[in-house]
C-alpha cells in the first residue's frame, strides 16, 4: 500500500468508528463535522493524488453510510413487506432476522435482546418480521417453532437459532449468551480494537422442542399446533 493509499484508509478508518454510523441525530450531526473535518484534511494534503482519491473514496463511504441508515443499521425495527425481507437478505453481506408473532410471550423477550444488540453492530442489519406477513417465506424456510432467529451472510442462510434451547432454555438467560452465538455464526463481528473475543460459556441445552401455547405459557409456539 502506498503512503496516499495508507493516508486515505485512516481516515476512512476514523470515519467508520463506533458511534459515528448511529441512526440518532444528535450523532449524525457528529459524523457531518467527522466529514468537515476529514475533507479539510485532504484538501490541505501537499499531495494531488491524495486529494483527488481521498475526497471521492471519502464522498463513496458517506453515501453507502447513509444507504445503510436508511435501511436500518444501527437499529432494530420492524419490517412488513416480504418482497422487501427478501431484497434486504439477499442483499446484504450480514442479517440477523426474528421471525415472531406478537401474541408470544418468548417473542418479546427475544425483541428485548436484540434491540440491545443491534446497536453495536452498525455494518450488521437487524429486522423483525410478523409470520403472518412472509407467509411464502416461513414456507420456504420451513419455520415451525416460534420465536426463530435467521442469520444470512451474503443472501445465504447461515444459521438459526430456535426457541431459548441454545440459550440456557430459560426465559431468563442474558443477551450476552444471544450476542456470544450471533458471534459464533459470523453474522456480527467485533471491532479488533475493542479487546479480546467473548466467550460467555453459554449453558448447554436440551435437544428437543418444546410445543407450546401462547401468552402465558413459558415454552416455544409450535405454528403448526
Amino acid at each position: 500500500m502506498s503512503g496516499d493509499d495508507a493516508k486515505v484508509a485512516s481516515l476512512m478508518t476514523r470515519l467508520n468508528e463506533p458511534g459515528t454510523s448511529s441512526a440518532h441525530s444528535e450523532d449524525a450531526l457528529d459524523e457531518d463535522e467527522i466529514f468537515a473535518e476529514l475533507e479539510a484534511e485532504i484538501e490541505n494534503d501537499s499531495s494531488a493524488a491524495f486529494r483527488e482519491r481521498g475526497v471521492e473514496q471519502l464522498k463513496r463511504e458517506m453515501n453507502q453510510l447513509q444507504q445503510m441508515r436508511n435501511d436500518g443499521h444501527g437499529q432494530y425495527r420492524e419490517v412488513t413487506d416480504e418482497k422487501e425481507v427478501i431484497r434486504l437478505t439477499a442483499n446484504k453481506p450480514r442479517c440477523v432476522v426474528h421471525f415472531f408473532h406478537h401474541k408470544f410471550k418468548r417473542c418479546e423477550i427475544m425483541d428485548k435482546h436484540l434491540a440491545r444488540i443491534a446497536p453495536k453492530y452498525f455494518n450488521t442489519l437487524f429486522i423483525k418480521v410478523f409470520v403472518e406477513n412472509v407467509p411464502w417465506l416461513v414456507e420456504k424456510l420451513a419455520i415451525k417453532v416460534l420465536p426463530c432467529v435467521m442469520t444470512f451472510l451474503n443472501g445465504v442462510s447461515k444459521d438459526r437459532i430456535v426457541g431459548f434451547e441454545e440459550l440456557g432454555n430459560t426465559d431468563q438467560f442474558d443477551t450476552a449468551t444471544l450476542e456470544w452465538k450471533l458471534l459464533n455464526s459470523g453474522v456480527i463481528q467485533k471491532e479488533e480494537s475493542s479487546g479480546p473475543s467473548i466467550n460467555y460459556g453459554a449453558k448447554s441445552t436440551v435437544r428437543h422442542h418444546i410445543r407450546g401455547r401462547p401468552q402465558d405459557d413459558d415454552s416455544d409456539f409450535d405454528l403448526d399446533d
